[in-house]
């Protein structure tokens, strides 16, 4: 099912430890303290018609995007990979290994490939619940149902549903940067009732993805060595 597209990766630990040098010098002086950092000047409140005009005008003004991402699953599995975006209706979720999922949209349909599995299932774009990301054009109010806007210090959140899914009605949370209002995160609540939370990180909009990595494979049984 559609709702589980973005359940079935692998799940994935990364944890860093980190170590204390050792060796540093004597300092014969004491050292000046280091000065303070004026805090980052709140952004201005918004109101919610407000919040969802500067979202669509966000949504809009992105034709391309390269990130990476981490998604965390509604059972708390993590995994993390590479999200190519370009507009109208291509995109992919690079999944890393030892996650052996893609997710690639070609402007026409979405496939689900599972290299370990051998396996592509294939499914109609607009069945997918992130036109947010695909569409060209968007106007949330106009083509989802706003729910609710939540306004914070750090996040805006815009809260849609969508009833055009496959297997029922998709509910998503777009959180947004406050001062900027460029896209940080979003939580899909497929017609299940799972959650997955997919946050953005080192967003690149200004780069062009090779063109190659939205061609879907047409053969049903996958290269596994790919």
């Amino acid at each position: 099912m559609i709702g589980k597209l973005f359940l079935s990766a692998a799940f994935v630990t990364a944890l860093a430890a980190g170590a204390l040098a050792q060796g540093a010098p004597v300092q014969l002086q004491p050292a000046k303290p280091a000065a303070a950092k004026p805090a980052p000047k709140p952004a201005a409140a918004v109101d919610d018609k407000e919040a969802v005009q500067r979202a669509n005008a966000h949504l809009n003004s992105v034709q391309t995007m390269i990130a990476d991402f981490v998604q965390i699953a509604g059972d708390g599995r993590r995994s993390e990979g590479k999200l190519y975006v370009q507009k109208p209706g291509r995109m992919r979720f690079e999944y890393s290994r030892p996650a052996t999922l893609e997710i690639v949209s070609d402007g026409t349909s979405v496939a689900v490939r599972d290299r370990k599995l051998a396996t592509q299932d294939v499914y109609l774009i607009g069945q997918t619940p992130l036109k947010f990301l695909l569409r060209d054009r968007i106007d949330i109010s106009r083509d989802t149902k706003v729910l609710d806007v939540q306004t914070t210090p750090n996040a805006v959140f815009v809260m849609i549903e969508d009833k055009a899914t496959l297997g029922g009605t998709s509910r998503i949370k777009l959180v947004f940067d406050p001062a900027s209002f460029t896209l940080k995160q979003w939580t899909v609540n497929d017609p299940q009732g799972s959650d997955t939370v997919v946050s953005l990180f080192n967003v690149d909009t200004g780069r062009k993805p090779d063109p190659a990595v939205f061609k879907i494979n047409t053969e049903r049984m996958l290269n596994t060595n790919r």
